[in-house]
């Protein structure tokens, strides 16, 4: 069922007006690395408003499952796919993954300028190499966005908890970035704050796009009962099944409620692939957990609308270290999206984002995560007023309509 309201229509109507044609005549290139298009919703979104804006767009992303084909024309976008090493690990890894994308980026790039034409290169990080390609073409007058979507010396720190070299590297890499970008693009305060304070740019020079869910696509569904294998309640999480996105703590979290609290009438449902998804399996069978975790993998969108609308209660268990601090997590935004209510740790962008949406667990302690959702469980009236906070706070000021006028303003600043 769709909730959103006639008078969100309109004001999504009168946005889309505003920016109609805003763009007309300039010819953009995005690149992105990390994941393909249209499987990245905030380049995609991103790519869809500048064509909307009546800019020509093109695209170059590396290939991925479900998007293998090496061009595509959809949407009135051209998409340039590539190969890629597959799940790069260690130091060698990194530099033959890297070092194919920047070969494919730069060979890609020089194509669509001689078929297509750009006057401007826009560069989703991670990683931040992408300036690389952008000096070569800054040197015959276009010009670079940065669309800065990971900050990555606190993500390796996360990753491999220590510094060292590597990190000094990430440092280097982002400077470069910032001090080649005539615009950036970022996606909250926390990272507006770093591009000034790290990149040394100009606050005149950053806009601050947050990565809206887009409510023609993201919304409710028809409940599906089937997921809750036979019990009350269902807990759902969406997203990137990792090492640094905290799915161990969610594990303890129910393993503390099925055995410790001898709850045996709550099912949680973990939608998402990723490197770490196989090994997460293995540890909740070793948990006893098998039969009240289930993991999708990768999912079509159906059965993830299904997973969201059917959840009584959706979690983040994201560890509270420097990354997350100040990082935006789309899948907070999308549980609003659906007016679900929320269990996270305590994070400043993800408490700017949900306010009274969710419930906030002290720092990376899965009993009080595990407590946090029984507590909300227990009271389903609280859980219809935070989920209808959190929906009404995506309809009327963070939904994407909201941050396209943003990416425009930041395409006019850039303007060649």
């Amino acid at each position: 069922m769709d909730t959103t309201p006639q008078n969100s229509n309109t004001a999504t109507h009168a946005r889309t007006e505003a920016v109609a044609g805003a763009l007309s005549g300039r010819k953009v290139l995005i690149i992105v690395e990390n994941l393909p298009v249209p499987f990245d919703r905030r380049v995609w979104q991103e790519a869809r408003a500048l064509r909307a804006a009546g800019a020509e767009v093109a695209v170059i992303c590396p290939t991925g499952k479900g998007y293998t084909a090496r061009y595509e024309h959809l949407d009135g976008i051209h998409i340039y796919r590539h190969p890629l090493p597959l799940d790069a690990g260690g130091a060698l890894g990194y530099l033959l993954e890297y070092g194919a994308a920047l070969t494919w980026e730069t060979l890609l790039a020089w194509k669509i300028l001689f078929r297509h034409g750009f006057d401007t290169l826009h560069g989703c990080n991670p990683p931040d190499l992408i300036f690389l390609v952008a000096w070569q073409f800054k040197l015959i007058g276009k010009r670079f966005i940065f669309d800065h979507h990971d900050i990555n010396p606190e993500l390796y720190e996360a990753k491999f908890n220590k510094r060292g070299f590597f990190w000094r590297l990430m440092c280097l890499f982002e400077w470069l970035t910032f001090r080649t970008a005539d615009t950036v693009i970022s996606t909250n305060e926390s990272y507006k704050k770093i591009a000034m304070e790290r990149g040394g740019k100009q606050p005149k020079g950053i806009f601050v796009v947050r990565s809206g869910p887009d409510l023609s696509r993201v919304k409710a569904v028809a409940p599906n009962p089937s997921l809750k294998n036979g019990r009350e309640f269902l807990v759902g999480y969406v997203g990137v099944m990792g090492d640094q996105e905290g799915i161990d703590l969610l594990l303890e979290a129910a393993r503390h409620i099925v055995y410790d609290l001898g709850r045996k009438d709550i099912q949680f449902a973990l939608v998402g692939g990723g490197p770490s998804l196989v090994a997460l399996q293995a540890t909740s069978e070793k948990m006893g957990l098998a039969d009240y975790v289930t993991f999708t993998g990768r999912a079509p969108d159906q059965t993830l609308f299904e997973v969201l609308s059917t959840s009584d209660v959706c979690v983040n268990p994201d560890r509270v270290n420097p990354m997350n601090d100040k990082s935006t997590m789309n899948k907070i935004l999308e549980y609003m999206a659906v007016g679900k209510p929320i269990v996270q740790f305590d994070v400043t962008e993800g408490r700017f984002s949900a306010q009274e949406a969710s419930l906030y667990a002290k720092a990376n302690d899965p009993v009080d995560f595990a407590e946090k959702i029984t507590d909300l469980l227990a009271d389903p009236d609280r859980r219809t007023r935070i989920g209808a906070f959190g929906r009404n706070r995506v309809e009327t000021q963070m939904a994407w309509t909201y941050e396209v006028p943003k990416l425009i303003a930041a395409y006019r600043n850039a303007r060649p």
